[in-house]
């Protein structure tokens, strides 16, 4: 029997755009279904696990559920995709870790705050100027308020949620992760600096395929 690897899945390692363009041809199921075929043959040949967290699972589920995935395909991952709650209470994290990851929460909000203040004044000059030229409160709105409320989320989301953990399912894969020694399979950049600041072997969503399929080549 070949020693035993184990793997956490994020829901992103299955809906990476990459990932769809390699095994899918573009189409979600397809590549989902290809994925879940791998994950069966490795199972069984190699000995590797891959598990999620249930808040995971059910992440990658609903995702799967939108996009029409066939029933057989929920089935497949019903069977080969292993559900576990990790021990949040026992789950040993180092201080330091907690420490740099409030840091870096502290930082994020600063230039949050400092990117809205700079929306808001941006918006009210432009919006004074063109009040001073006469312009219809309406094309105001269109032109000015519109535009500067999408510009402000699109660099408030990239400040805050780019490369950091901002959601449970992340935290559960990486707290499982640790409670079980596996590997960590995402396509997502925060549980990527995470994982390895937490010490963690890291796999990419389009390498961890890869890998199986390398692995299965040789064992036949």
């Amino acid at each position: 029997m070949l020693a035993k690897q184990r793997f956490v899945l994020d829901t992103t390692a299955f809906t990476d755009t990459q990932l769809r363009d390699d095994y899918g041809e573009g189409d979600l199921s397809k590549t989902v279904d290809a994925m879940l075929d791998l994950i069966a043959k490795s199972r069984i040949k190699l000995n590797i696990s891959c598990h999620m967290p249930p808040i995971t699972y059910k992440e990658f589920t609903d995702y799967m559920s939108r996009y029409e995935c066939p029933d057989e395909t929920l089935v497949k991952a019903e069977t080969w995709i292993v559900k576990k709650t990790p021990n949040r209470y026992d789950t040993k994290i180092p201080s330091e870790i907690f420490y740099e990851y409030v840091q870096d929460m502290r930082e994020r909000m600063n230039k949050g705050m400092r990117i809205s203040e700079n929306g808001i004044w941006e918006a009210a000059v432009e919006s004074m100027v063109m009040m001073s030229r006469g312009t219809q409160k309406s094309e105001i709105e269109a032109k000015v308020l519109g535009k500067a409320i999408t510009d402000f989320r699109k660099r408030y989301r990239a400040a805050l949620r780019k490369g950091t953990l901002d959601s449970a399912p992340d935290l559960d894969v990486l707290l499982l992760a640790k409670e079980l020694g596996a590997g960590v399979v995402a396509a997502d950049e925060g549980i990527k600096v995470w994982a390895e600041r937490l010490g963690l072997r890291f796999l990419s969503a389009k390498s961890f395929p890869q890998m199986m399929e390398e692995y299965l080549q040789h064992y036949d």
